[in-house]
């Protein structure tokens, strides 16, 4: 057989084996272009991904620049408010401190009246309850101590608490904004009262069921107290007005922060109701009258 296809059969064997491995063997056309375009879009897409995160970092540094001022100026808006209502609430005592003080005056406790029963009374009422010049003793020039007080204003003292017999009453009523002002007044009374028999009206480790007892057992000649203590005990029956002659308000001192008994709300809303239980009809009927000292 190999003799009848003659030599050319090898050689035409050869060639077509040698081309047919050399096709296998070479790479596909389309691997080796892809290899350096895949590089360059991984380069590409890391380019693109570096600017998106500046630009990312720069608009989180605005933002966080403008909340920064933002919260900035909300924080000067909020401190300025805060100053604001500091220095409202520092008014009042701002105020006191700055003015020179003046010394109390029939007009100051009728406008206080005044301006109390006019949201609350008619017309008629508050007429009622008006107060004449004559209702009130000498007021307190910020001269006197409350001895030579006293004395300017009662210079019959020593007469009047000897004709006193009366239990349940006093001859001489001291209202003060505290207890501890009270406590002090009371030692202030030492050269004035003489023989007469002090007691204290106001809340401190005292009930009114015992203060009420005290007045029962004997004579009193002069309360110091607190109008809060004294209204309970006027409503309670505990302390009349029959044999009270003197009314003395504690007008013009000024506590820690420079505020008078009238300038506390609580202390001035017991004052006022303190004087609608008989005080001021006793003082219309000219058996009491009002000193501010």
């Amino acid at each position: 057989m190999a003799d009848d296809l003659g030599d050319e059969w090898w050689t035409q064997g050869d060639n077509s084996g040698v081309s047919g491995v050399e096709e296998n063997i070479q790479p596909p056309a389309e691997e080796q272009p892809q290899k350096p375009i895949s590089k360059k879009r991984k380069g590409e897409n890391q380019d693109q991904d570096n600017t998106k995160k500046k630009k990312r970092k720069k608009t989180v540094k605005k933002e966080c620049f403008i909340t920064q001022e933002r919260s900035e100026e909300t924080g000067d808006k909020g401190s300025n408010k805060n100053k604001k209502r500091r220095k409202k609430k520092k008014t009042i005592t701002d105020v006191l401190t700055n003015s020179e003080p003046v010394p109390g005056s029939p007009a100051d406790l009728l406008s206080l009246l005044k301006s109390h029963h006019s949201q609350t009374r008619s017309v008629i009422e508050q007429e009622e309850l008006m107060l004449s010049e004559s209702c009130f003793l000498r007021c307190n020039d910020l001269t006197h101590s409350l001895s030579s007080y006293l004395k300017e204003v009662c210079p019959k003292w020593a007469k009047i608490q000897k004709q006193h017999s009366q239990t349940r009453s006093v001859v001489l009523l001291i209202v003060c904004e505290s207890a501890l002002r009270a406590i002090d007044v009371i030692k202030q009374l030492i050269v004035f009262k003489g023989q007469a028999k002090v007691l204290k009206l106001f809340a401190k480790h005292i009930k009114v069921d015992e203060q009420i007892k005290l007045l029962s057992k004997g004579v009193t000649h002069i309360a110091v107290g607190t109008p809060g203590r004294i209204c309970a005990l006027l409503e309670k029956e505990g302390l009349t007005t029959q044999g009270l002659k003197y009314l003395v308000l504690d007008w013009n001192h000024r506590d820690q922060k420079h505020r008078r008994m009238v300038d506390i709300p609580e202390v001035k809303g017991d004052l006022l109701k303190m004087l609608d239980h008989g005080l001021i009809q006793s003082c219309k009927a000219g058996t009491v009258k009002i000193g501010l000292f």
